[in-house]
C-alpha cells in the first residue's frame, strides 16, 4: 500500500487555513487532516464544522476528521454536511463504538476508530472488520508540536498484524510527532498514512518534506 502524507492544519497558519489547505495539497499531501477538539475530551478546544465548510470552499480536498470529542455520535451530521469523507472518533469517548460507526457507512462515509497512546489495541479488535482506518496516537491528544512517543510502536505492529488477519485493506494512520526521524520507524511497523503538521508546514520546502515522508 502506498503512503499517504495527511498534512495537519493544526501546524499551519491558522490565520490562513484554507491557503494553507491549498498549499499543502498542492505540495503533495493527499489528505488534509481537520483535528476537532471539544474542551472536553481533551482540554484545548479548535475547529468547528463551519470552519472546515469555508475551507472547502477553497480546493477538492479530501477531508480526514480527527473527532476528540466526549460525544461524536451527536457530532457526526455536523462534519458530514461540513465536508468530510473520512471521520475518526475515540474508542475511549463516550458513544457507542458499533453505532457510531453504522452512523458513518449509512451516511456513506468511511470510518476510523482512533487510541490515545495508553489504550490497549485490544480495545477495538471487535470493530476491525468494520473499519477502513485505524488512528494510533503517538503523542497524547489535545495539542500540536509534541514530541513523538516511542512507546507507541508495538501497538502499530500490534494493529497491522490483527488487520492482516481480519481486514487486509485497513489503512493504520498515526499522528503526532511525526517527522524524518519518525517516519521510518511508523512506517516499518506497518503504518500507511502519516499526519504530519509542524513538520510540513514549517518546512523551508513543503513538497520536498512531504515527498520525503512518502518515500519506502
Amino acid at each position: 500500500m502506498d503512503i499517504k502524507v495527511s498534512a495537519s492544519l493544526l501546524g499551519a497558519d491558522l490565520s490562513e487555513l484554507g491557503t494553507e489547505a491549498v498549499r499543502a495539497k498542492n505540495s503533495g499531501a493527499d489528505w488534509i487532516h481537520y483535528d476537532v477538539m471539544d474542551g472536553k475530551f481533551v482540554e484545548n478546544i479548535s475547529f468547528g464544522s463551519e470552519v472546515q465548510k469555508s475551507i472547502g470552499k477553497k480546493g477538492n480536498f479530501f477531508m480526514d476528521t480527527h473527532l476528540m470529542v466526549s460525544r461524536p455520535d451527536k457530532q457526526l451530521d455536523y462534519f458530514i454536511k461540513g465536508g468530510s469523507d473520512l471521520i475518526t472518533f475515540h474508542i475511549e469517548s463516550d458513544s457507542d463504538a458499533d453505532h457510531t460507526v453504522n452512523m458513518l457507512h449509512q451516511a456513506g462515509i468511511a470510518a476510523g476508530i482512533a487510541l490515545k497512546p495508553s489504550t490497549p489495541v485490544e480495545s477495538i479488535y471487535p470493530f476491525i472488520e468494520k473499519l477502513e482506518l485505524v488512528l494510533i496516537m503517538t503523542v497524547e491528544p489535545g495539542y500540536g508540536g509534541q514530541g513523538f512517543l516511542n512507546y507507541t510502536l508495538p501497538k502499530i505492529k500490534q494493529i497491522r498484524e490483527k488487520a492482516d488477519e481480519l481486514r487486509p485493506s485497513l489503512m493504520i494512520e498515526v499522528d503526532g510527532g511525526i517527522n524524518m526521524e519518525t517516519a521510518p520507524l511508523v512506517k516499518k511497523a506497518g503504518a500507511d498514512v502519516l499526519v504530519s503538521g509542524s513538520y510540513i508546514f514549517g518546512a523551508e520546502n513543503m513538497r520536498e518534506a512531504i515527498q520525503k515522508l512518502k518515500e519506502k
